[in-house]
């Protein structure tokens, strides 16, 4: 039996460690992954665009694209009834979102710095204003519930693995690994949220 204490959970690589060694992925989920990129990263843009149709389903999510957003400096939505796809506003924080989901096709999961990568998108998230990001740096904090945070990793997560499911190129074998450590690394990014939004015990 492992000693895990909370205490050792507060060190980025010690969490790593735990939380990948709790849901197995190991070497042949990020080879799955690295192995998926011919037939995943095309379809991001199609990912990118069901994220944001998705979010413009619900005034909730919808309002938050409504103000200027940080290092945008061109037109900007009246309101959430003005948002679509071809906004420019929508096409600027599209290419942010595309190229997180081109990483996790590509990134060395091997690599302490792709980890530090997925924990400052989640502490970028919170509202702080050191996330960490250079591009965010003395900007303001962007703040994003934790509620829609869950939900949006779930829904990237359902059209991934329907993508992969119903591509043709892919044999059984294949698709269930592939499948597997999208899984994973999805539940890896939302731990790597959750630690920047649910308090300790102690400071609850």
């Amino acid at each position: 039996m492992r000693n895990i204490t909370p205490e050792s959970l507060e060190s980025l690589p010690s969490r790593v460690e735990y939380i990948r060694d709790f849901i197995n992925f190991d070497e042949k989920d990020a080879a799955a992954l690295h192995a998926a990129k011919p037939y995943l990263a095309p379809l991001v843009p199609t990912v990118v665009d069901a994220v944001y149709l998705k979010l413009f389903e619900f005034t909730i999510t919808a309002q938050s694209f409504v103000p200027r957003n940080t290092g945008y400096s061109g037109e900007v939505p009246t309101s959430a009834e003005d948002l679509n796809l071809d906004h420019p506003q929508i096409k600027f924080r599209k290419d942010f979102l595309a190229g997180y989901v081109a990483k996790l096709v590509t990134m060395d999961y091997a690599d302490i710095k792709t980890w530090e990568y997925l924990d400052k998108v989640g502490r970028m998230h919170t509202g702080v204003e050191d996330s960490g990001f250079k591009h965010r740096a003395k900007k303001p904090g962007l703040r994003v519930e934790y509620v829609h945070v869950g939900l949006l990793l779930g829904f990237v997560g359902d059209i991934l693995i329907s993508a992969v499911m119903e591509h043709a190129e892919l044999d059984s074998s294949t698709k269930l690994a592939v499948i597997k450590a999208v899984n994973k690394i999805l539940w890896l990014q939302n731990d790597l949220f959750a630690r920047h939004y649910v308090k300790p015990e102690e400071e609850a």
